[in-house]
């Protein structure tokens, strides 16, 4: 039987009469990568604001771990072990590489602006900040000021700072936006490794990556549901490839949703 960490039932959002996401029915398994797909418009980042509650349902249940979270604030999705990565990198551009990481390892602890604490309590955080960087590459950039920090390796410490929080699931939006194909490689293996003991529920464009890491795939048009499956069955269904305006199964890995 499937472990299932995050479902939803009839997720739907609707704008002035707009239907963005219409009875979207989610099954997130606990330790998958699990990548949200579709064509511009398809409600995919509609349902990410759902999820970690940027939003609020027109009607539908979100569910995690067993619990009904359709109610939560933001703050108590984040409490829950749910942390997003941002779609636009989110640094701070004027302070080192570790101390981006120190600052979410202090909202962990609940000590976000207790910059009087001893110097014992902060060379704490620094040491787990830099094992933290280790993690994605970045151990020899910790004294870099992060603005200097070519675009791939912000995301890669944007993935340290969400590591920082330690969450149970990952929400990454379009982790790979933007990047050049070396960037792009890094990127795809640093999440491929963080995701050892987590669950990850990624927005993604490049097929190419998606291909590669996901264990399931979710293709959403018109905010529904158009199917779901590993890469070779969503690949070679007659309405995913309809809704990439016509590729063909060949072409699809270099389409962008």
């Amino acid at each position: 039987m499937k472990d299932i960490i995050l479902e939803t039932e009839g997720l739907t959002k609707e704008f002035r009469g707009f239907v963005a996401v219409n009875n979207v029915s989610l099954r997130v398994e606990r330790g998958h990568i699990h990548a949200l797909i579709g064509p511009n418009g398809a409600g995919k980042t509609t349902c990410f604001n759902l999820l970690t509650k940027f939003l609020s349902p027109t009607r539908g249940k979100i569910s995690f771990n067993g619990v009904d979270i359709t109610g939560d604030k933001p703050a108590q999705i984040a409490r829950r072990g749910i942390i997003r990565s941002f779609q636009i990198s989110a640094v701070f551009p004027h302070l080192s590489v570790l101390e981006n990481v120190r600052i979410g390892l202090q909202r962990q602890t609940g000590q976000s602006f207790h910059f009087w604490k001893s110097e014992n309590v902060l060379n704490k955080l620094n040491d787990r900040a830099q094992e933290l960087l280790e993690q994605v590459d970045l151990g020899a950039f910790a004294n870099e000021i992060t603005g200097s920090l070519p675009y791939g390796r912000k995301r890669a410490l944007e993935i340290a700072t969400t590591l920082a929080m330690e969450p149970e699931m990952m929400l990454l939006d379009e982790p790979t936006q933007g990047m050049g194909h070396e960037d792009v490689d890094r990127v795809t293996q640093l999440i491929k490794r963080v995701s050892v003991g987590r669950t990850i529920l990624m927005v993604e464009h490049n097929m190419g990556v998606v291909s590669s890491i996901a264990d399931t795939i979710t293709v959403l048009a018109r905010g529904a549901v158009l199917a779901e499956g590993n890469y070779a069955h969503v690949s070679r269904d007659p309405s995913v490839m309809e809704a990439y305006m016509g590729t063909t199964e060949g072409e699809l890995e270099g389409a962008h949703a």
